[in-house]
């Protein structure tokens, strides 16, 4: 599985690195969340689709 952030829509409500912090950091400049790797590591798929469904702004894609 492979993860991204959408920077155009991210507003950065930060839930998604409250949820997967191995999976989503917060930019210093603006504060808006990036994966830390596009992919995802084993055994943490479950963690990347919590923090999908948790962004008000649907910018987490998986795929």
């Amino acid at each position: 599985m492979k993860v991204r952030v959408d920077p155009q829509i991210c507003q950065g409500h930060t839930l998604c690195a409250m949820i997967a912090p191995d999976l989503f950091a917060l930019r210093d400049e603006d504060g808006h969340s990036y994966a830390i790797s596009e992919d995802v590591p084993a055994g943490k798929e479950d963690l990347a689709k919590e923090a999908a469904r948790s962004c008000p702004e649907q910018a987490i894609q998986l795929f």
